[in-house]
């Protein structure tokens, strides 16, 4: 039978910035309700289940992370907003990470005097421009809406001469924040440069998991509801403003307020009289960007194989390319995930566990038969190991893959069935809605698409639009 309920707001899905916008809005009394497709909440950084194992999806490492004792950061704003005490979060600082390029390196760990060091001793002749450019960067105001008229590669390029340190210090930011080919907007770089390079990483001992708890914990404790296995598959409108959403259970629901973490198109598409119909004939931006990631579980720890580092970004080439590519993988760069690598403070992880991750063609994928799919998945995922050797420290041949107790691998495919993300792209499409405005006045949009990324930033991504449009609505 069709339900009658009215909520203050309503949220589709259940990822990071739908959770922390609830949470933020619940706070304040408002009637919210999270309606969520799948069975687990997280969206794009979630965990699953197979053969008694967990996995981590989307977390590498949360960015922001400072002292406790540095005020007026993303990290204490975002506690503050959630009424979460940082000990809750259990965060362990990275031991360090690097990006590698042939015959370069620049490591870097929390607090951005690594890196400086490091570009003085690789890149002798820039280390001047490039303590301008950080002059200039601390002194960008990160707090405007509107990106300013140039891009990350233009601002670095008043103050470096040198293509390949230009390179080295995007591809971090790039693999971590950017849904732009090639390049970045100014404002999203200068976000991401001071999240990775000045700030750090940081990640929870338990990994997500912790960071969905809490956030769930919130949530119900200050009212606020979550409707699992329960979709929103088309949102009626009419007179500039939704009026009601269809459930995927035949239900209808009303809110004076929308907030879709869906994505820009695909929030567009739900308006439409027949979302699925309007989908199939709308073409995926061949811009957005797509990615395949393999994760191999040990029986020993990365250290083991005297992989010491937290995170490691590298290419092969001259230049660094960062755009989909022809085929299913792009194997010249890519990130190494080392999960291990945490100062857990004496804590151990029971497993070891390397992630690669690579660009990937979504288009590619998706025209493989099923049984060449899978045969495909089996092929690239000892390419993609073989690529990510070349950058760590050398084993014997065998050695990591006769400690494997258990592998797994995703796709844009995978992606994409998932999170609803057209074309499979995790970080959404390139040009971003900053104030989360849609043609349709009661309807925001908040995550990737509204343009703070990462986990911290899709965090901050419902926060400020619950904020700007909700609270402060009149």
């Amino acid at each position: 039978m069709p339900s009658n309920s009215h909520y203050d707001v309503a949220i589709i899905g259940a990822g990071l910035s739908a959770l922390a916008a609830g949470v933020r809005l619940a706070h304040f009394g408002k009637k919210v309700c999270l309606f969520e497709r799948h069975n687990v909440v997280g969206g794009l950084n979630s965990f699953y289940s197979v053969d008694g194992r967990k996995y981590d999806v989307g977390l590498h490492a949360m960015t922001n992370f400072v002292g406790r004792e540095v005020r007026g950061t993303a990290l204490g704003k975002l506690l503050r907003q959630l009424r979460i005490e940082r000990d809750a979060l259990d965060l362990c600082p990275q031991l360090g990470s690097a990006v590698r390029f042939p015959g370069r390196e620049l490591r870097w760990d929390n607090g951005g005097a690594l890196l400086e060091a490091e570009v003085a001793r690789e890149f002798p002749a820039q280390i001047d421009g490039y303590r301008r450019f950080l002059a200039e960067l601390r002194a960008f105001d990160d707090t405007v809406t509107v990106p300013p008229g140039y891009t990350a590669r233009e601002m670095l390029r008043r103050h470096l001469t040198d293509p390949v340190l230009e390179d080295m210090l995007l591809c971090p930011l790039f693999y971590y924040g950017s849904a732009t080919p090639r390049d970045m907007d100014a404002l999203q770089f200068v976000i991401m440069f001071k999240a990775v390079y000045l700030e750090g990483f940081a990640r929870p001992f338990e990994g997500i998991r912790v960071v969905l708890r809490l956030l769930t914990d919130r949530l119900r404790e200050s009212g606020g509801e979550r409707r699992m296995k329960c979709g929103v598959r088309r949102l009626r409108a009419a007179g500039g403003r939704v009026t009601a959403l269809e459930l995927d259970n035949g239900e209808t629901v009303t809110a004076d307020w929308v907030l879709s973490s869906a994505g820009a198109e695909e929030t567009r598409l739900l308006c439409e009289d027949d979302p699925a119909t309007a989908a199939a004939a709308t073409p995926v931006d061949r811009e957005r960007l797509g990615f395949v990631e393999t994760i191999q579980v040990l029986a020993r720890p990365p250290a083991d194989f005297g992989w010491h580092e937290t995170i490691v970004f590298f290419n092969d080439s001259d230049r660094f390319e960062f755009a989909n590519p022809a085929g299913p993988v792009d194997l010249r760069s890519g990130v190494i995930c080392l999960p291990n690598n945490f100062a857990f403070g004496g804590r151990t992880m029971a497993e070891g566990c390397v992630r690669v991750t690579s660009l990937a063609s979504h288009a590619a994928w998706a025209a493989m038969p099923e049984p060449q799919y899978r045969a495909e998945k089996q092929r690239w995922f000892g390419e993609m190991a073989t690529s990510a050797r070349r950058f760590l420290a050398p084993v014997a041949p065998g050695a990591a893959e006769a400690a494997t107790l258990a592998t797994d691998m995703f796709t844009p495919l995978t992606v994409e069935r998932y999170t609803g993300h057209r074309g499979g792209a995790i970080y959404g499409a390139p040009r971003k809605v900053r104030d989360g405005r849609t043609p349709w006045a009661n309807l925001v949009l908040i995550g990737t698409d509204q343009g703070f990324l990462g986990i911290t930033g899709a965090m901050l991504s419902g926060i400020t639009m619950a904020n700007q449009h909700v609270l402060q609505a009149r």
